[in-house]
Order: C-alpha cells, then structure tokens, then sequence
C-alpha cells in the first residue's frame, strides 16, 4: 500500500514574516498522520520551516537545487546545503524551471542523482503542454522526460523517488485535467517505470497529481488507483486549505 503524499511548492511566494505566520498556522493543524505531508519553500524561508515545523509530522524541502555539492555557482543551493538544514525533499525539473529557465533534461539527470546521493526525495516532475496534448503527443513527451531524467538511477534508488505529473496547461490556471485523464497519464507513467525497473517497482514508486488541485477536488483525484498525493501550488499557500487537502480522507 502506497503512502499518499501530499506537498505544497510555495513557488516564488511568501517573504520570511509571511512564512513564519503561515507555518505557526500549519505547525497547529491537526492533521492525518496517515498521509505524508510537505511544505517546499522558498530557499529564504527554509531555515524558518526547519525552525517551526519541528516536532510535527510535516516535512520541508527546497524548490530546487544545483548537483554539485559547492564551488562557484552564485546563486545556486548545494544538496549538503539542503541536508543540513535537515530538509527531506527537492522538487526537480518543474516546468516554469524548463521553461523560464531553461532546464534541459540532461541537468535534471544530474540533479536527480545528486539528490539520491544526498539521500534527499526528489519530486521530479513531469507534463505535457495544451498542444502537445491537442496533438496527442502528451505520452511520447512524459516518455521522454521520464526516460532522460532517470538516466542511471538505479532499480534500488528509484523506489526513493516521487513522480509528480503536472499537465502544464492546468499549472495555476485553475483548469484540471479530468480525474480520469489524470490517473490515466499517472498509470502510464507507472508502466513506463514497470518497463524499466519492474513491476515491483512500479508498484511502490508514488506518483503525484499536480495542477490546480484544491479541496474542492482533491477527493475525487485522490480515489484514483495511479494518484498517490498531490504537488500543490496556491492552494497550499493558507493552511485551512492545506489542512484539507492532507485530510482528504476524513
């Protein structure tokens, strides 16, 4: 049985203040100890995280990161850096980092093993954008990010990984892809790990929905057989919000 897992990415949102309030606000929330729950914030505002989200079961993570572990790269976070603030995740080859910044597949790969070797949780993302999909290319382009991107990771390290599916088109758009059409493209991403790692694999590896999910339907995505959580933008950002999307179940 997959744990579902439910993170929210702050994006470029939430000033330090801002985020000391918001996290005072979920650090009290009482929420289902059954579900895995994160918080991926701006690289400012992750020593506050570390710093609130002590002693509760809601983890911390960072938004991106660069693979190697130091050196000069202005600007850049390192995994150590990561690892020693004690955060868990890194989210890795979102889509407004491949398309405003750039981001080709073959640094994505680095940066996924260089997680794993840091024995941080990659969320690595994956989608389709609306004329890919219109053209029906959706499956041949999340064929050959996920493909590109886990290069090289191994059959032992895969299970460690978090596949987020995020249709570009429904990324802070307020459109959702269809709850069917989401686990459709869930569980053929599953197939594609199958193919790859094995079935045993691909039946433990958890893969997210990301794309405008909120409360009002995240029930009906999470009863799907191939979502295991959600990534979460703006609806992760006030914590009533938050609290409903991790009790989703209740």
């Amino acid at each position: 049985m997959r744990k579902p897992v439910i993170v929210g990415n702050w994006k470029m949102n939430m000033t330090v203040s801002e985020a000391e309030k918001l996290l005072d606000e979920i650090k009290d929330l009482d929420l289902d100890t059954e579900v895995e729950a994160g918080v991926c914030t701006p690289a400012i505002d992750l020593l506050v995280a570390k710093e609130k989200l002590a002693g509760t079961n809601v983890g911390f993570g960072g938004q991106n990161m660069y693979f190697e572990e130091s050196g000069a790269f202005t600007g850049e976070i390192s995994p150590t850096m990561l690892t020693d603030i004690g955060a868990k995740y890194v989210i890795l080859g979102h889509s407004e980092r491949r398309e405003y910044f750039k981001e080709c597949d073959c640094l994505i790969n680095k940066k996924v093993k260089a997680a794993l070797d840091h024995d941080l949780v990659p969320i690595l993302c994956c989608g389709e954008t609306l004329e890919e999909r219109e053209a029906n290319e959706h499956e041949a382009k999340v064929k050959g990010q996920i493909e590109k991107d886990l290069k090289d990771v191994s059959a032992e390290d895969i299970e460690k990984v978090i596949i987020a599916y995020e249709p570009i088109w429904a990324i802070g758009t307020g459109k959702t892809a269809s709850s069917e059409d989401a686990d459709a493209m869930c569980g053929y991403i599953r197939s594609l790990i199958a193919e790859k790692y094995g079935k045993d694999a691909a039946e433990k590896i958890r893969i997210q929905y990301g794309g405008s999910v909120k409360p009002n339907n995240v029930v009906e995505l999470m009863g799907k057989e191939n979502i295991d959580g959600a990534l979460v933008g703006g609806a992760s950002l006030k914590a009533e919000d938050f609290k409903a999307l991790v009790n989703f179940n209740k």
